[in-house]
Parts: structure tokens; C-alpha cells; sequence
């Protein structure tokens, strides 16, 4: 590790220019990375909406699905609008009441459901389905495309246009997150660093790791919108401390070498190399937990994080120091006082005090799992977005005017005779909550020889083996109501045609909320067995990971279980990720602290003064370290308009804070409590310390009250 030290100090200037350079890569690799706004397309591929997408794409040439609602429009403008967006590039169908109202097909024919259902008082809809997926780029460029043209009386529903409306946000809110998370970050580390200019090189070495990582992802094709809009908030948060701790170790070092600052430099790197990587590891842990997820968001996350941690400890080790060598005179003119007093009083309070934490934190452990198991979760994304978007707009309206909360889309054996087929609608319109339901023969009615539909018409929903069909529903997307209503419609599918199967947002978000329920459990068993093991290495004691991880997990619960005290429902995705990041990231300051316990209870200090001296040298660089993720995430969730990432990074930066009070009050006390059983399971301790007969200290005071 010393010559690979020296080599960096030797090679500072070549590897800052190498830095600078390997940043065009990684620029046109961010670029070419796609970016993918559909949350359900994660899902596992083997479940029967995924399948059913897939028969839809093939078999009709149909991906994406969305309603089109017009308003003010007679039925003349209504035919050349409807020509006009059967022109746009990759729409492929165009669904009105026209579309059977072919010239061969008398009009009056046609069943008044049919009519009713395209029109309300004052609009008409019509269905357009896309010819790619529904988040492809080519579906969200047509949903673009068709506003352009149909103007403000045009509103397109759908989960597609709800893509559009995250993706145009993110893109337009994604540079003002970082923005907000590097100068509320500085903030932190100007007045709690002791240089007013060492906070831009933290910045600078951070910011080139995100970049690099961000263009390494060109390897995976696609990331999810969260992970792009997360990555340099969480990485930024996560990393920092690496920075922190390279640049103290420089300080200390500097006093060892003080007319050399480039062997103080090279010393501090081989110091903090194994610093950084035994606090990265945790980190690590923490975010390839993620990779266990059957819902597969958790495996894009997890890989694009614990590569951003690892980017990070390189450049940490490489970039930062060459750049603190190369510009170390600039950084000497800026060096402050320490701001922070001194916390040796808060240290002694708290550990004379220890008791009292114990029974505050024992009381507030029944209200914080209660309010986790109480806190409300959603599904519906489109639900919390802002209410003037286009999706939202056209989605209430669709559910006030037509009654359709949802749309199901149902796919059978196109060999069904007609009469099978009708049974099987009649029984689905009776479910209640469904508003309709429509197929190609119910479409014309049964008085229409089917020899004469045209070919465009039958196209539509008839292909090859399969047939599709259409069912409304006045429920929402991941309400129990239509939950159940999905299970319903399949039983009877199922009983015409074993092979048919319910597809649609409904449904979709059913089997999502089925699935990560079951991740949930698994990435927490994954994450505190990975974390304990790694912990229970580190300390080689049986006892302190129990301690450590019980901590933390004490934190996770009183931060999961706020919501539900203040009344606010958070995202799904929220439940399965948060405990294993917050595990993973702040953990380290419980280990911070017993590791310097664990030092001076071995050295021959009793355990009250161990304890006063772990959380007395500790206090100030956990305080720190909280508040620099603190600073990288709250200002994100205050300013994001998109809910998920808001109460994403408003959780991550409230669980830093909760995790923080914790490790700093309840800990010490954990540690007094238990000091017995950790020193008889921990492999380098002295059991021998408890064994001072209790005679021999009343002797020794009796004797010093003499002297």
C-alpha cells in the first residue's frame, strides 16, 4: 500500500489530467444510457401481464395503450383529428366509434353502449394504441406529438402519457438536484471543516466519480428514472465522508511532516485506504441487498449504487489527493478555527445519563413499529403527480366524465365462437365496478354478418390466435376494490379459455404490490445478514453486531414509522429500499464509535470511562457525517415535484438525522448495559477485568481516604 501511495503522490499531476479526460467518456456514456420512466416494466417477466404485453407487442403490433379525450369538438373535426393522429409515427390503431361505423355497416345498427361510450356531454374519446411499448421513447414521442397537434382541447390518459409527464420533470428537475445537494452539502462542510476552499475539491473529486459511474452505465443499457435521479444525490451523500476522512489523516500526517507535505500525503493515503474501504463495505452490502428483488428496479438501483461507492473510494484514494498536493498552498490561505465546540460536556451528560436513554428509547419502540406497520404505501404514481399536467388532467376527466377509474385489457383464443364470447362479457360487465366491458363481436352487435366487417376493423382486435378485449373499471389502479375486481374478471377468463389472461396498469400494479411485499422481507434478511457478518469480522465479537445492527434497525423503525403520525402515505418503493440504504450508510457510525469503545476497553479503561471516551472522540465526526447526507437529500425532497423521489430523499435525509440521535444517545448506553457479555464475546478482550475481587477496591478506597 506505500508504494501505491507514493505513486499517486509521484503521479499527481498526470492523474488529475487523466481525470479531467476520462470525464468525455463518461459524458457520452451518460448520454447514450437510456433512461427508462416505466416503474412496471420491472416486473418479472414470467408473470401473465408481462407475457400478455409481450402477445400484444407481437401478435397485434400494440404496446402502449391510451385514452384520447377531446373537448368542444363536433364529430366532423373529431374524423380529420382522428386521421391526422393515425398519421403520427408509431401509432398504429386508432379506436372510435367510427372505427365500426364503416360505410357497409348501417349506423343505426349499432348498439347505444358503443355511442355512449365514446362520447359524454361536452367530449368524445377515442383509444390509440402504439405500436411500441409503453414507455418506449418512440410511444412517448407519439403521446408528444398528438397534444401538438389536437391542442389544449386534447387530453391523452394512459399509463403512457404519465411516462411522458415523469420523464418531461425529471429531465427538466434532475441538474437542479444536484445543484441543491452540492451547495447545501458545501454549506455543511464550510462550517464544519476547518478550510473554507477544501469543500470544492470534496466537490470536484465526488462530482468526477458520480460523472464516471453515471457513463459506466452505458454497460447496462437502461436505468430506471429513480436510480438517474438518485444516483448523484445518494452518491454525493454516501461518499463525502470518504473525502473527510482522507483529508483529517492529511492534517494528522502534516504534524508528523511538517516540511514535507507530500510524504504526510502519501502516509495519509495508505492511512485511510483501509479506513475508506472497511466503511465502504457496509455501504456496499447495503445497496447489492438491493440485487435480490425479484421486482427488478432493486437490481438496476443496487448495481449502479454500490459501483458509484466503489468509483467513489477510488477516486477518493487517487483524484482528491493529487488535487489537495497540487493546490495545497490556495487551501492554507482559507483554514478556519474549528467551529464546532467542544462536546466533551454533551458526552459526559449522556453517559451519566445512560439509564434514562434506555427507558426513552424502550418506550418509543412500540409507537415506531406500530406506526410501520400503520403507514400507508401507494402504488398509483399518477396519483401524485401535480395536478396540472396533462395525465392527471386527462385521467380525472376520464373518471368523472366516463366512469373509468381503469382500463383492463383482456386477452383470449381468438377461435372463441361469438356466442362464448358474449357469455364471457356479460358475466365481466356484472362484476361491480366494471363500467363496460367490449369486444369485436359485442363492438358490432350480433346482427352483423361478421363476413362483412372490413379487415382494418377486425384487425383491431382480433390477431392471429388471440383476441383482445376491453373492460372499464370506476376503481383505481392498487385499490382493494379493483384488486379484487382483477381477480374476478381472470376467474371468468379463465373459464372460457385456460389461457387467457388480464393484462393492463390494474393489473400489473396488482402483481407489483404481491411482489414487493415479498421483497421487502427478503432484502431485509439480506441486508442485516450481510451487515452482521461484516461486522461481526470486523470486531470479531458475537454480541456487537447484535447490538449495532438493533441500533440502526431501531432508527430505520422510528423514521418508517413517522409517516404514519404524520398522516402522509409513501411511495412503495419506499418500504422495500430505504431500511436496507439506511442500514447500509449509517451503521458506520455505530461502528465508529465501538470500535474506539472496544480500543480503550481492551487498553485497561473501565467501561465508563471507554464509553466517554468512544463517544466523546466520535461525536463530532458522526454529527458531521450525518449532516453532510442530511444536507445532500433533504433539500431534494423539498424541491422535487415528482412524489416518489421527493419522499425518497425526504426519508433518506430524515433516517441520517434519527440514525445520528441515535448512535450518539442510545448506543453509549447499549454499550454500559452490555459491557459484561461483550467482553466475554469478543475475541481480544480481557474477561479478567471483571474479576477484581470487589474487597480489594473497597481497600484501595479506604487506604487513598487515609492518605
Amino acid at each position: 500500500m506505500d508504494k501505491f501511495s507514493r505513486g499517486v503522490v509521484k503521479l499527481r499531476i498526470p492523474i488529475v489530467i487523466l481525470s479531467i479526460l476520462l470525464l468525455i467518456p463518461s459524458a457520452i456514456g451518460m448520454v447514450k444510457t437510456r433512461i427508462n420512466y416505466d416503474i412496471l416494466s420491472y416486473l418479472p417477466k414470467d408473470i401473465d401481464t408481462m407475457k400478455g404485453q409481450d402477445i400484444m407487442l407481437e401478435e397485434f403490433g400494440k404496446g402502449g395503450f391510451s385514452f384520447v379525450i377531446l373537448e368542444g369538438m363536433e364529430d366532423k373535426e373529431v374524423i380529420k383529428l382522428k386521421e391526422k393522429i393515425e398519421a403520427v409515427d408509431h401509432v398504429c390503431d386508432v379506436l372510435w366509434y367510427d372505427s365500426v361505423a364503416d360505410i357497409t355497416i348501417p349506423k343505426e345498427v349499432l348498439p347505444d353502449k358503443i355511442y355512449d361510450f365514446f362520447n359524454a356531454e361536452d367530449s368524445t374519446v377515442m383509444a390509440v394504441f402504439f405500436d411500441r411499448a409503453t414507455s418506449a421513447d418512440e410511444s412517448l414521442n407519439a403521446v408528444g406529438d398528438i397534444r401538438k397537434i389536437a391542442g389544449k382541447q386534447c387530453f391523452v390518459s394512459g399509463m403512457t402519457s404519465v411516462v411522458k409527464d415523469i420523464k418531461d420533470l425529471t429531465v427538466k428537475e434532475t441538474t437542479m438536484y444536484v445543484v441543491i445537494a452540492v451547495i447545501l452539502t458545501s454549506i455543511i462542510l464550510a462550517v464544519t471543516m476547518d478550510s473554507f476552499l477544501i469543500p470544492v475539491f470534496f466537490m470536484l473529486s465526488v462530482g468526477m466519480a458520480i460523472l464516471y459511474n453515471l457513463g459506466t452505465n452505458i454497460f447496462m443499457g437502461e436505468i430506471s428514472f429513480i436510480t438517474q435521479a438518485l444516483t448523484a444525490v445518494l452518491q454525493l451523500a454516501v461518499t463525502i465522508d470518504y473525502s473527510i476522512f482522507l483529508w483529517h489523516s492529511y492534517k494528522e500526517h502534516k504534524e508528523l511532516y511538517p516540511e514535507d507535505n507530500k510524504a504526510a500525503m502519501a502516509a495519509a493515503i495508505s492511512a485511510t485506504v483501509s479506513s475508506v474501504v472497511s466503511s465502504s463495505i457496509t455501504t456496499v452490502a447495503g445497496f447489492l441487498a438491493l440485487c435480490f428483488m425479484s421486482y427488478t428496479l432493486g437490481l438496476d438501483m443496487g448495481i449502479v449504487m454500490a459501483k458509484g461507492v466503489v468509483i467513489g473510494v477510488i477516486c477518493c484514494i487517487t483524484v482528491l489527493p493529487s488535487m489537495i498536493l497540487i493546490f495545497d498552498k490556495a487551501i492554507a490561505k482559507t483554514i478556519h478555527r474549528d467551529v464546532i465546540p467542544s462536546l466533551d460536556k454533551a458526552a459526559a451528560f449522556i453517559v451519566r445519563h445512560h439509564a434514562a436513554f434506555i427507558i426513552v428509547f424502550i418506550v418509543l419502540l412500540a409507537p415506531a413499529i406500530y406506526g410501520q406497520i400503520k403507514t400507508d404505501v401507494y402504488y398509483d404514481l399518477s396519483n401524485t403527480l401535480p395536478k396540472d399536467l396533462n395525465s392527471v388532467i386527462a385521467n380525472s376527466k376520464l373518471e368523472e366524465e366516463y366512469d373509468m377509474a381503469t382500463t383492463h385489457i383482456i386477452m383470449c383464443d381468438s377461435d372463441l365462437t361469438p356466442k362464448e364470447v358474449s357469455a364471457m362479457i356479460s358475466e365481466i360487465e356484472e362484476l361491480d365496478g366494471v363500467k363496460f366491458a367490449m369486444g369485436l363481436d359485442s363492438a358490432i352487435g350480433p346482427s352483423i354478418p361478421r363476413e362483412i366487417i372490413p379487415d382494418s376493423v377486425n384487425d383491431i382486435l382480433k390477431s392471429g390466435d388471440w383476441q383482445m378485449m376491453l373492460a372499464g373499471s370506476e376503481f383505481k389502479v392498487a385499490s382493494e376494490e379493483v384488486n379484487s375486481q382483477v381477480d374476478e374478471i381472470a376467474a371468468i377468463i379463465k373459464k372460457y379459455d385456460p389461457k387467457g389472461m388480464i393484462i393492463g396498469e390494474a393489473a400489473a400494479t396488482k402483481d407489483l404490490i404481491a411482489i414487493t411485499d415479498h421483497d421487502f422481507k427478503v432484502v431485509n434478511v439480506v441486508s442485516i445478514a450481510a451487515i452482521f457478518i461484516i461486522i461481526l469480522v470486523a470486531l470479531r465479537s458475537v454480541t456487537l453486531p447484535v447490538i449495532l445492527v438493533a441500533v440502526i434497525e431501531f432508527a430505520i423503525t422510528v423514521n418508517m414509522g413517522l409517516p404514519f403520525y404524520t398522516k402522509t402515505t409513501i411511495p412503495f418503493i419506499a418500504s422495500v429500499v430505504i431500511g436496507t440504504i439506511q442500514l447500509g450508510a449509517t451503521v458506520d457510525y455505530a461502528i465508529l464509535m465501538t470500535t474506539r469503545y472496544k480500543t480503550e476497553r481492551t487498553a485497561g479503561k473501565n467501561k465508563k470511562e471507554a464509553v466517554t471516551i468512544a463517544l466523546t472522540t466520535s461525536m463530532k465526526s458522526i454529527m458531521v457525517s450525518a449532516l453532510g447526507f442530511f444536507a445532500s437529500t433533504f433539500g431534494v425532497g423539498m424541491y422535487s415535484s415528482i412524489d416518489m423521489i421527493s419522499q425518497l430523499c425526504t426519508l433518506m435525509s430524515r433516517g441520517a438525522v434519527i440514525s445520528m440521535i441515535t448512535v450518539i444517545c442510545a448506543l453509549p448506553s447499549m454499550l454500559l448495559l452490555f459491557d459484561r457479555v461483550i467482553i466475554n464475546t469478543t475475541i481480544g478482550m480481557k474477561p479478567k477485568l471483571y474479576k477484581i475481587p470487589i474487597r480489594d477496591l473497597s481497600a484501595d478506597k479506604q487506604e487513598a481516604s487515609v492518605k
